[in-house]
């Protein structure tokens, strides 16, 4: 059994900063991509940032210079630096993996329950 357990979550101010840690666990033979997406009340889940297994990450604009992603590869963990936070980034905020399991010939997707990050004065 796989999990992704997301911590760091919280209620912050305007120009505050938290940090997001997500942490996968279970018969895992390898992962690949590692990321964030985030989702508000009656909107579809956005993805926030990607890290990819060759290094490479990807941002959405909105995020782009105040969000970083992280990876320890020995932890199996993904972090996510959110600095200058805005009220718009408000929103349940969920951990994502593709993960190819022992005995497994495919990688497949596997997400967090999510943890709320509130921006407000």
């Amino acid at each position: 059994q796989v999990q992704l357990v997301e911590s760091g979550g919280g209620l912050v101010q305007p120009g505050g900063s938290l940090r997001l840690s997500c942490a996968a666990s279970g018969s895992i033979f390898s992962i690949y991509d590692m990321g964030w997406y985030r989702q508000t009340p009656g909107k579809q889940r956005e993805l926030v940032t990607m890290s990819t297994s060759a290094g490479n990450t990807n941002y959405v604009d909105s995020v782009k210079g105040r969000f970083t992603i992280s990876r320890d590869n020995a932890k199996n963990t993904v972090y996510l630096q959110m600095n200058s936070l805005k009220l718009e980034d408000t929103a349940v905020y969920y951990c994502y993996a593709k993960l190819l399991l022992w005995g497994r010939k495919v990688a497949y997707d596997y997400w967090g329950r999510g943890t709320q990050v509130t921006v407000s004065s």
